[in-house]
């Protein structure tokens, strides 16, 4: 397996080159192999929009999910660009909008989260907000370690970030937060039943980690959404931080986390052909339903 990521790491150090454009119509074609070989994912996805679109017909949805594919597969290949292309190159990439707001909580002295859901171009977004001010996130373990080592490399070229690992837990974090580090939060995957509960998502029952109203209280942090989208025909990227939230958290975990997810079902549905749709995001199910994968 190594010597197979060290070919795909080499391709994509050979692609950085390209411009984005020609990336992108490359990406393009990828997408639509991805979506015609990679059958076991091509079905998690068909699941998911069944679930998630029930409106639409079987045809649009499967024109939809060609679109998930085709923004994956340039995602995968433009991530070469995070990795080896220079700051300067990145920064006209990637816009970045309301970077004043996180600023000025910190100025303030407030905690910022900053809410920023799985769409396509987020770790775009967040080596681009490096770039700004000196961040905490947290990362999950690969399974293949030289490909851990690039994405933890992408997420640290810039600034001085720090990187926690999600079986540490929130502690650290809020420790980073209360530093002056505003946290990148990536919320919405599937993590298992430990610590989930179950709130709606597109109308259905979804193992959700609360964390969000946690890390807000624990903290005392504004929470400020951020959604990262991904310009057409390698335009770049654009992250656009919205208004931090009002009456957040409050006294209900539940009410909070169900919050959040109908924000996130909201954004999704303005551009659900850029979600990471291939994660088995309703794998967890409440006791007694049957699996749905």
């Amino acid at each position: 397996m190594t010597v197979l990521t060290r070919i795909f790491l080499a391709g994509l150090w050979l692609f950085h080159f390209l411009p984005l454009p020609v990336q992108a119509a490359i990406g393009w074609l990828i997408g639509h192999l991805l979506y015609l070989l990679v059958v076991p994912r091509r079905r998690v996805l068909a699941t998911n929009l069944r679930l998630c679109f029930p409106e639409k017909s079987v045809a649009e949805r499967r024109r939809l999910a060609r679109r998930v594919c085709v923004a994956v597969a340039r995602s995968m290949l433009e991530r070469g660009v995070l990795w080896w292309a220079s700051e300067a190159r990145i920064r006209r990439l990637v816009e970045l909008h309301g970077v004043e707001q996180i600023r000025r909580l910190h100025a303030e002295g407030r905690a910022v989260v900053m809410l920023v859901p799985h769409f396509v171009g987020l770790d775009m977004a967040g080596a681009r907000m490096a770039m700004e001010m000196d961040c905490v996130s947290m990362y999950s373990a690969q399974n293949d370690k030289l490909i851990e080592k690039m994405l933890l490399h992408g997420r640290t070229r810039f600034g001085s970030q720090e990187l926690l690992s999600r079986q540490e837990g929130i502690r650290g974090a809020v420790k980073a937060m209360k530093r002056g580090r505003p946290f990148y939060y990536l919320p919405d995957l599937d993590f298992g039943p430990r610590e989930s509960i179950f709130v709606p998502f597109f109308g259905i029952q979804t193992a959700t980690v609360p964390g969000l109203p946690r890390i807000a209280r624990l903290a005392g942090a504004a929470v400020v959404p951020l959604v990262v989208r991904m310009k057409p025909w390698g335009r770049g990227y654009v992250g656009e931080f919205q208004a931090p939230w009002s009456d957040f958290p409050t006294d209900s975990v539940e009410a909070d986390t169900a919050r959040m997810n109908a924000w996130i079902e909201a954004e999704v549905r303005k551009m659900p052909e850029q979600y990471y749709w291939v994660h088995k995001r309703f794998k967890t199910r409440p006791e007694g339903e049957k699996k749905l994968y």
